[in-house]
């Protein structure tokens, strides 16, 4: 018996069996397994292609004693074979033979490969005074600086804009918006930092200002552009396309979060909105402030920054220091804590998240979805969810991406969003990113490559077109946890 390979990612052992005398025996003395779980790929004597069998993480099997379960491509090419080799079969293939051994033939579907640009090494772009017009909408705690990679690539071929919103960012404000009683010093958070916001009445300028999404919906630039947004941007952009179709040739959701806000908006609940006799505005109530001290310094901590971009980001390798010293000096803008408040008390939009879906299907706004498949946050059943609201949007499902697909393979999302854009721009004459290929009942799915600081990566991005089975789609999620 020889070991071929033993390859960690997929926790797979290649083990080669021909020519061996006493199956059975060598087969017993292989490890006890306890933890993970393992796929032993066998190639038997005599047997023109190998299989494969599952041990239980919950169980401890002799793999003699468990039942084979498919079919795997014939190992006969792998003789010599080393971890190279088994990373590539993992990485090429789906294994989806039926129980009780299929040919190899119906099991083994190949994944096709696309190599698409990488990002340019600099520069902002040119002048396209007549290229379609696309911005950008942040998500939350971030600013225009998290699409940076958007505007020195795509800038190149069109007219791009991102902008923070009011509150966030580098748009906080310039100046105190409350004012102190004389017989008071300014506060502070930590003793030695000037707070702004925590005085005692509001200042002329702010009396109605609330840091809500209908503020930041009315905030939007004003002309027809393409809207680009993550998390939080992509509510504001799909609210303000609802409110605003003239001024929206298109919306692209990028892991798009489904709901904002927590207390309930006047308009649309008057009653219950007595019940909460704040909601955003400047001064903060008494009662709240040492609340919000509290939970400010929780939040603004640099520790809390770096351990909430480990959950938002998928792959680790990815540089983050730029985003976390953006953030990190946002922080401590003497602004940023009732800015803060403000936002988490402010009311719900006019709109929900799916009255606004509703309203750009009625009004045909094309609508395109790339979410990361690996976000802990807006997981892909959200994508999912807006999928069968507006059938027709094409949905892209890229792994392994997070929360921020844009910054973790802007490689990626700049190809498809170029793609999508010249699809509407040609009135559909141009092909949709990835339409071409072999179609499944789980739609198309491809590995795009691209080079990035000298070497070759490579990310997986599944494509459904205009219709989506939820059976499948849930079918599909299944396969992928237990095969």
């Amino acid at each position: 018996m020889e070991i071929i390979s033993c390859h960690a990612a997929r926790c797979c052992y290649v083990l080669d069996f021909r020519g061996v005398n006493h199956l059975s025996t060598r087969i017993s003395k292989l490890p006890i397994l306890r933890g993970e779980r393992f796929f032993y790929i066998l190639s038997e004597p005599g047997s023109a292609s190998s299989r494969y069998s599952r041990v239980d993480s919950l169980r401890s099997m002799r793999l003699h004693q468990h039942r084979r379960s498919g079919r795997v491509c014939s190992c006969d090419k792998y003789e010599h074979a080393g971890s190279s080799v088994v990373a590539e079969t993992s990485n090429s293939y789906i294994l989806d033979g039926e129980e009780g051994g299929s040919s190899v033939s119906d099991g083994v579907r190949s994944i096709p490969k696309v190599s698409i640009p990488s990002l340019p090494d600099g520069g902002n772009g040119s002048e396209n005074t007549d290229s379609p017009p696309v911005l950008f909408l942040p998500g939350f705690g971030v600013g225009s600086f998290h699409y940076e990679k958007q505007l020195k690539d795509l800038g190149r071929d069109y007219k791009v804009w991102a902008l923070d919103f009011l509150g966030q960012g580098m748009s906080l404000p310039v100046e105190d918006p409350t004012l102190q009683s004389q017989d008071r010093e300014k506060g502070s958070l930590d003793g030695e930092t000037s707070v702004w916001g925590f005085g005692d009445e509001s200042k002329t300028w702010a009396e109605e200002l609330v840091f809500s999404v209908d503020l930041w919906r009315d905030q939007v630039i004003k002309e027809p552009v393409y809207l680009v947004g993550n998390s939080l941007g992509g509510f504001v952009a799909l609210y303000f396309a609802a409110c605003h179709p003239e001024l929206v040739k298109g919306v692209t959701l990028l892991n798009a979060t489904p709901f904002w806000g927590f207390l309930p908006n006047r308009e649309r609940s008057p009653r219950l909105s007595r019940l909460f006799p704040w909601a955003g505005t400047f001064p903060l109530p008494s009662s709240l402030k040492k609340f919000i001290e509290i939970l400010w310094q929780k939040i603004s901590d640099p520790r809390s920054v770096t351990e909430i971009l480990k959950q938002v980001y998928a792959d680790h390798t990815t540089d983050v220091d730029e985003v976390y010293s953006r953030i990190v000096e946002t922080t401590r803008h003497p602004a940023a804590a009732a800015s803060f408040a403000s936002i988490i008390f402010a009311p719900q939009g006019r709109l929900t998240f799916e009255e606004n879906l509703d309203r750009c299907r009625k009004n045909n706004t094309p609508i395109c979805l790339m979410y990361g498949k690996d976000d802990p946050w807006v997981r892909p059943v959200w994508g999912l969810q807006v999928k069968r609201r507006v059938p027709d949007a094409p949905y892209y499902e890229i792994s392994p991406a997070g929360h921020c697909p844009h910054d973790e393979v802007p490689e990626v999302v700049n190809f498809l969003l170029r793609g999508w854009i010249r699809n509407l721009e040609s009135d559909g004459s141009a092909m949709l990113p990835l339409l071409d290929g072999e179609r499944s009942e789980h739609g198309v799915c491809k590995d795009l490559e691209f080079t990035r600081e000298d070497s070759r990566r490579s990310v997986r991005v599944q494509f459904y077109g205009s219709k989506l089975s939820v059976w499948n789609w849930l079918n599909y999620q299944l396969k992928a946890l237990f095969i």
